[in-house]
């Protein structure tokens, strides 16, 4: 199911070039630790600051300043509704690392991108939302993000997780328990986009010893596989 989806990602090779002087640096440090190959080039003097070139199956994605790339492994984290939005810095670093998959990936980090993926669904305001929990013990801290997202929007909500919780009943959330524990250890959402589908935004993670693999994407048709992934662990119910 879900492993389908994670392989076909993991065959693209992502490199890092850092163009910058002196020592290694602590984001190529943690990027080493997270299935990425990194490389580095000395820093032109024409240029200020250091920089980062992104390569997929050596075709060019993009380029981010050193310190915009930091902010992956310090996000911003919030709660939708909230004044303060995820910064532009790291919703271009969202854009340029999708479909790539990293390893040992903590909480934090997979928070911070489900929190981008909550914050678009709440801007446009319609559409679905299909979220998988884990648990529905571990959905217990984020009702009210999710009561905010149910009652002041027009997203439909659907929470697919292994029952071991009994949660509140919400108007325009919909529960929809796991038929197995095996679907426990991934970490999903698949947002469509809702009326305008350039929206449309999702996040795979599946926990392991130490982290988590997974990826996110701004792939229409790959959030559509995603949503529809966690539609089809409702058959057997």
């Amino acid at each position: 199911m879900f492993d389908t989806l994670l392989d076909e990602r993991r065959n693209s090779a992502l490199t890092l070039t850092v163009y910058r002087d002196g020592e290694r640096t602590d984001v190529e440090r943690m990027f080493a630790t997270h299935n990425v190959s990194v490389d580095h080039e000395p820093l032109s003097p024409a240029v200020p600051e250091p920089f980062v070139v992104i390569e997929t199956d050596g075709e060019f994605v993009g380029a981010l300043s050193l310190e915009s790339l930091e902010t992956l492994f310090e996000p911003p984290i919030h709660r939708p509704g909230d004044d303060e939005r995820i910064s532009a810095g790291y919703q271009m670093l969202f854009d340029a690392l999708d479909e790539t998959v990293f390893s040992a990936l903590d909480r934090r980090q997979l928070l911070a991108v489900s929190r981008e993926i909550e914050d678009r669904a709440e801007r446009v305001s319609s559409g679905s939302l299909h979220v998988g929990f884990q648990t529905l013990s571990a959905f217990r801290p984020q009702i009210e993000v999710y009561r905010h997202l149910a009652t002041e929007t027009a997203v439909e909500i659907d929470i697919y997780a292994v029952p071991d919780w009994d949660p509140p009943e919400i108007e325009g959330l919909t529960y929809r328990p796991y038929p197995t524990d095996a679907l426990e250890r991934y970490w999903v959402l698949a947002y469509d986009g809702g009326t305008d589908r350039e929206h449309a935004c999702g996040l795979l993670a599946q926990e392991q010893s130490e982290g988590y693999d997974g990826f996110w994407t701004d792939d229409e048709a790959v959030v559509a596989r995603i949503a529809a992934t966690l539609e089809d662990t409702q058959a057997t119910n």
